[in-house]
């Protein structure tokens, strides 16, 4: 199942990460979607130049594939201002942040992906660092450490989440301004298909790219990627235009369905209908029944389905819904759960 789930996948890796450094938009006026995080970030930033002072620290919360690292990337080049990136995990220890800290340069952009992920350590020497621009450095160990203040130059940390919830509250609270980024409508993701159409040099037409949208699960990453995969098909079984039929013919061959289904998905619902009668079920016994490990089918599979309206999470198990009977072309039961609300 793995070519098939990292297409629909929004996590990327590897050469895919150079891929979108190229359709990345470069500056705030580019950027489709996400309409009030874009006006109320415009205002930061514009109020932050007009004042000649770094901005206030920004966190970005929302699932993978969504543009948080596009705009950190945004808010620097908005900023004329460099930009510094790493990640929670690689802050292992507090040194390891004071290293990056002491060589920032005054107005520079610190982003730093997956930040609920940072070492406990490293996180209490963020606090002070975001307030009060210094740092504490430990010297020694045992009753003769000694700690040695360290100022640092102002400057603008950017923090992206998937997991919010995990973000400790003093660390929260010093942010100065929150984004939560919301999934993309099909009209949204049909204008970035457009753009990337054009910087891939793709005959893309209306009909194509919304159906292409619309199964790109709401996220633009997973559009860009279904964009080049169709291409591909279009490039060797068509004349390279990507009409209604070629994209719907080539994603039907990747197996991503109409509402953005993938095999994985599809045999979730599949086993926890024909096998299981609709649940409920525990995460244990489905993910036995489609051959993969308890958390790719809650981590990968289920937030989707859920979000679908096809699966549900109760205290007895997971079940299926009556939209989840339908979408396989089955029956519900009377006592389907969420039946009336279908019928």
């Amino acid at each position: 199942m793995g070519f098939e789930r990292e297409l629909v996948s929004p996590d990327a890796a590897g050469d895919e990460l150079q891929i979108e450094a190229a359709l990345r938009p470069k500056r705030l006026g580019e950027f489709i979607g996400q309409g009030r995080v874009r006006e109320q970030l415009s205002l930061v930033l514009e109020s932050a130049l007009r004042r000649r002072r770094p901005p206030d620290h920004v966190l970005m919360s929302g699932s993978p594939g969504l543009g948080k690292t596009t705009l950190a990337m945004i808010i620097a080049a908005e900023l004329n201002a460099p930009l510094r990136i790493t990640s929670g995990p690689a802050l292992e220890r507090a040194g390891d942040l004071a290293a990056i800290l002491s060589t920032l340069a005054e107005g520079e952009v610190l982003f730093i992906d997956e930040i609920h992920r940072m070492a406990r350590p490293a996180e209490e020497m963020l606090y002070m660092a975001m307030e009060d621009f210094r740092v504490d450095i430990v010297v020694g160990k045992g009753p003769g450490a000694t700690a040695i203040p360290l100022d640092i130059a102002p400057f603008t940390l950017v923090g992206a989440t998937t997991r919010a919830g995990l973000l400790p509250a003093p660390l929260r609270d010093r942010f100065g301004f929150t984004a939560h980024m919301d999934y993309y409508e099909v009209a949204e993701l049909e204008q970035v298909l457009f753009r990337s159409a054009k910087l891939l040099s793709v005959g893309l037409p209306a009909e194509g790219a919304h159906e292409i949208a619309r199964r790109s699960r709401g996220t633009p990453r997973i559009a860009n990627r279904l964009l080049r995969r169709v291409r591909d098909f279009a490039d060797v079984r068509a004349d390279g235009v990507i009409n209604r039929e070629i994209a719907s013919a080539a994603l039907d061959l990747y197996e991503v369905d109409a509402e953005g289904l993938d095999r994985l998905d599809r045999a979730v619902l599949d086993v926890l209908l024909k096998k299981f009668g609709g649940g409920p079920v525990g995460l244990s016994t489905l993910a036995v029944a489609v051959g993969e490990e308890p958390e790719t089918v809650e981590v990968v599979a289920e937030p989707f389905l859920v979000r679908q309206g096809l699966l549900a999470r109760t205290p007895r198990g997971r079940v299926a819904t009556a939209a989840a009977w339908a979408h396989l072309g089955m029956t519900p039961p009377p006592d389907a759960f969420g039946a009336s609300l279908f019928a």
